[in-house]
């Protein structure tokens, strides 16, 4: 046994009596670090939007053919979705977040040696089994590491990489096409992702196997009803995976996330293209412009998820703590629509970042979802698996309509007042559908 881990069934020192020593803040660098890799990602995944329009004559793509390679990296990851959350559930976030980085980062750097549109098919299948396992992580991250009255401003933490991640691989991505060409965008992004794995493996442990953490940080952590694993604490019963799907807030929580999708994967996939073809920009002000909405998504998220957690500590229910950021968030995203009409570049860049502000703003509370309704520890990654397979239904769906509907009405215009449109209705299954407490288990 390491040196300061707890005995199964030990009560951490320093919880009750005894002389108060000073609680550490190990569990903001875990979150921290999960960011990071988030962030790593969504770089990863984003490089081929920013790319595109400098390789589609290299790789003969049309319209609709951009839009089958972009929608083909969530074939599989939505597949995968499924049995990743299981896997996670039983051998830990630490293992399958560094196995899944490593195996990204191999498949994005891949994409340099590609030669058409069947090579380019093919790794970004791959890029989409591996990146699969992120998000179920991180909310396995949360539910181990944190109380519920500080969840929501976690998870718009971790959330924020993946608006981070977006937001960076427009000027890290188009730096290094201008300065070396397409390839090295995937050969560089790769990189990052198998270094970030490795840092992962060595530094990422559970609260009570952690040696930075002091025993006064575990002792809030588990007071604060953080989920801990079956074998350190034996009170909660855990639902089969299959029996996740008979309850109607599970079906909510997909649903919800397929409407809030279909306007996150604009901004992951199209939105480069939108800023070339739509408004004319160059590369270079696509570098410095389109990272804007990406900032505004990063600190709307923060302050959902601090709202969201204010409300629990003021003693708001929990119901209503996470419903204000999913509905408000929501609404706010359907402004997207009007950058449809929005007859200058400027008004447009700025109703885009607004509508990807707002839905930044409701991602705390997305998230804080799957730990919140868990009847179980063992059921928090399936939970968020389950989810994030409805945010990658949007995300095969989204880019194949926004091609064809480019490729039919030769403008942006029509996509953009759909997905506005879908956004409302995914702020109306929030609103009604879900119910915010543990999973009934009979």
């Amino acid at each position: 046994m390491e040196e300061g881990q707890l005995m199964h069934g030990e009560r951490p020192a320093g919880a009750s009596g005894g002389k108060p020593r000073r609680r550490t803040r190990v569990r903001w660098m875990m979150i921290a670090a999960a960011a990071i890799g988030t962030a790593i990602a969504y770089i990863d995944r984003a490089n081929l939007g920013v790319a595109l329009p400098f390789i589609e004559d290299d790789l003969d793509l049309d319209p609709a053919l951009k839009g089958v390679i972009l929608s083909s990296f969530f074939w599989t990851y939505a597949v995968a979705q499924l049995p990743s959350g299981w896997l996670i559930d039983r051998l830990g976030a630490r293992v399958m977040f560094a196995a899944a980085a490593a195996w990204w980062g191999i498949f994005t750097a891949a994409v340099a040696v590609a030669r058409g549109f069947t090579s380019l098919l093919g790794l970004r299948m791959l890029l989409g089994l591996g990146e699969a396992p992120i998000m179920p992580s991180n909310t396995k991250v949360v539910s181990e590491w944190f109380p519920r009255h500080e969840r929501a401003f976690a998870s718009s933490v971790f959330n924020s990489g993946t608006e981070a991640g977006s937001a960076l691989s427009l000027p890290i991505c188009t730096i290094l096409i201008g300065l070396f060409g397409w390839q090295w965008s995937f050969a560089a992004t790769g990189l990052l992702g198998v270094l970030w794995a490795i840092g992962w493996f060595t530094f990422y442990r559970k609260p009570r196997e952690h040696r930075l953490a002091s025993a006064e940080e575990v002792a809030y952590i588990e007071d604060g009803n953080a989920l801990v694993a079956e074998e350190d604490r034996a009170v909660e019963k855990a639902l089969r995976w299959r029996d996740l799907l008979r309850y109607r807030t599970v079906w909510g929580m997909v649903l919800g996330y397929v409407c809030r999708a279909s306007v996150v994967y604009f901004f992951v996939t199209w939105f480069p293209s939108y800023l070339v073809e739509a408004r004319g920009m160059e590369l270079l002000e696509v570098g410095i412009y389109g990272v804007i909405p990406g900032i505004a998504s990063i600190t709307m998220g923060w302050a959902g998820g601090w709202l969201g957690d204010l409300m629990v500590r003021r003693g708001v229910r929990l119901a209503l703590a996470r419903k204000v950021p999913l509905v408000v968030g929501m609404l706010g995203g359907s402004l997207i629509a009007f950058a449809a009409i929005a007859p200058g570049v400027g008004q447009a860049i700025a109703l885009l970042a607004i509508s990807y502000g707002f839905l930044g703003f409701a991602g705390g509370a997305v998230w804080s979802l799957p730990a919140d309704v868990a009847p179980s520890a063992r059921n928090v990654a399936s939970l968020a698996s389950l989810q994030n397979f409805g945010s990658q239904i949007g995300g095969i769906f989204s880019p194949l309509a926004v091609g064809v509907m480019v490729s039919a009405t030769g403008g942006y215009v029509l996509p953009l007042l759909v997905i506005g449109a879908v956004t409302i209705l995914g702020a109306a299954i929030y609103a009604f559908v879900i119910k915010v407490e543990p999973l009934p288990v009979s």
